[in-house]
């Protein structure tokens, strides 16, 4: 028998935290949103009101996704195909965004690249991949976001998806967590840049939270860990709705005066630590290759 249960499931999908209508009337843009938490996010938006633009590169995924969140709540859903490494097609969707939708209030940065990899074995290639997609791209949109309220004098609100070992460190991840270190310094350095103009900027990190999309190599790690739910803190693993609403939350008229702040829903996963550590098992071994012959 044991005393341990965990922290308590939460509230069933279609619940909602905030009012009915909070986001009524007010546009945001998801880029990554035709698939996995950035579609998890939109659509909490899209319950709440939001009129939405869902930024990708795949076609086939954001017309599966608009259709999905387009049965959801009375708001539009709109979106548009876009490598977010382009400046100049970033500026093109802001243009389509606000022609359909208006000026968007809102900005969720999720897209991101990843992939498991020993350090030694990355390519150049493999770098400038994650890091352009991840941090670049991130900073493009948000750059352009940040002008467009500027010139309009209009407030807004920036949530940039995180990641825990921006500080904590990444072995096999070494250019997502490089990016993803640069993606929280935009937020703490926006946040008081920005603030006097009423622009807010947030860090959502979400733990481990399983979904469909996942890549083929980030499911493969996960696949080699028999019960994920007893390796957190939680007992239990995240559900993609909790980042939505934590999302939503972070964008809403009630959190007006965070910004600069990173918020961590991982159930207190990261901040773990043993009484006695574990061997060290190298990255090479974790993902089952020999060693390295240059």
């Amino acid at each position: 028998m044991t005393d341990r249960f965990g922290l308590p499931a939460p509230p069933p999908l279609g619940a909602t935290a905030l009012p009915g209508g909070t986001f009524d009337g007010t546009a945001v843009i998801v880029t990554g949103g035709g698939s996995g938490l950035g579609k998890a996010i939109a659509l909490e938006f899209a319950r709440l009101g939001a009129d939405l633009m869902l930024v990708g590169r795949k076609a086939d995924r954001l017309k599966a996704a608009q259709d999905e969140l387009g049965e959801l709540g009375d708001g539009k859903v709109t979106a548009a195909v876009c490598d977010i490494r382009e400046p100049d097609r970033i500026a093109e969707v802001f243009d389509a965004a606000e022609a359909a939708l208006g000026l968007p209030a809102v900005l969720v940065n999720n897209a991101a690249g990843n992939f498991p990899v020993p350090a030694e074995e990355l390519s150049p290639n493999g770098w400038r991949a994650v890091v352009d997609i991840t941090l670049s791209g991130t900073w493009f949109m948000t750059q352009e976001f940040g002008r467009r309220h500027l010139a309009a004098g209009t407030p807004g609100s920036i949530i940039n998806l995180g990641a825990s070992y921006a500080w904590t460190g990444g072995p096999g991840f070494v250019h997502s967590a490089a990016a993803k270190a640069g993606v929280q310094n935009l937020v703490e350095t926006l946040a008081v840049e920005w603030g006097p103009y009423g622009i807010q900027i947030n860090a959502l990190v979400p733990g481990l939270v399983p979904h469909d999309d996942m890549s083929a190599d980030l499911r493969g790690g996960l696949d080699r860990a028999e019960d994920k739910d007893v390796r957190q803190p939680a007992l239990r693993v995240g559900q993609p709705r909790e980042i939505g609403w934590a999302a939503t939350f972070l964008a809403s008229p009630y959190a007006r005066l965070i910004t600069g702040h990173t918020l961590v829903v991982d159930g207190a996963n990261w901040q773990r630590r043993a009484l006695v550590n574990e061997p060290v098992v190298t990255v090479r071994e974790q993902l089952g290759r020999g060693p390295f012959e240059g």
